[in-house]
């Protein structure tokens, strides 16, 4: 598989865009990366996989996968070698790339999102006022 190829297959992929992180190609779903070309050499792609997923497309096919460097290499970051990747394995990790970057952005999303209008109503900001029985006898 060639570079171009592999931007294609990026660019088939729902709401992908393509940007340039550190001088190479990335491309994001909603902002957030999920894959990567360029790096470490024009032969090379990077996807965001999560480290079962690495360990799984390593398993299957450990000529065309391997964890890419550091701490990124250990939190999911995979290399491809183009030169020995086929369409079809591309195409899996892709996706599953692809939908771990949906996740992410749908949690930071809702983590960052103030409640609604209607919700934030429902919840009384009044202070509390305690009402106690007196009882007989005391003023």
């Amino acid at each position: 598989m060639t570079a171009e190829q592999f931007r294609r297959l990026v660019m088939l992929l729902p709401a992908a865009e393509e940007h340039e992180h550190h001088h190479h190609p990335d491309f994001r779903l909603y902002g957030k990366i999920f894959a990567t070309m360029g790096y470490p050499d024009a032969t090379h792609a990077m996807v965001r996989l999560t480290p079962e997923q690495q360990a799984e497309f390593m398993h299957d096919h450990p000529e065309v996968f391997s964890p890419c460097a550091g701490k990124w290499g250990e939190q999911g970051a995979t290399s491809l070698d183009l030169r020995k990747a086929r369409k079809a394995i591309v195409q899996r990790a892709l996706e599953a790339a692809r939908q771990n970057a949906q996740w992410a952005a749908l949690a930071a999303n809702t983590r960052l999102r103030p409640a609604s209008k209607s919700q934030s109503s429902k919840v009384s900001r009044k202070p509390v006022r305690r009402v106690t029985a007196k009882k007989k006898g005391v003023r």
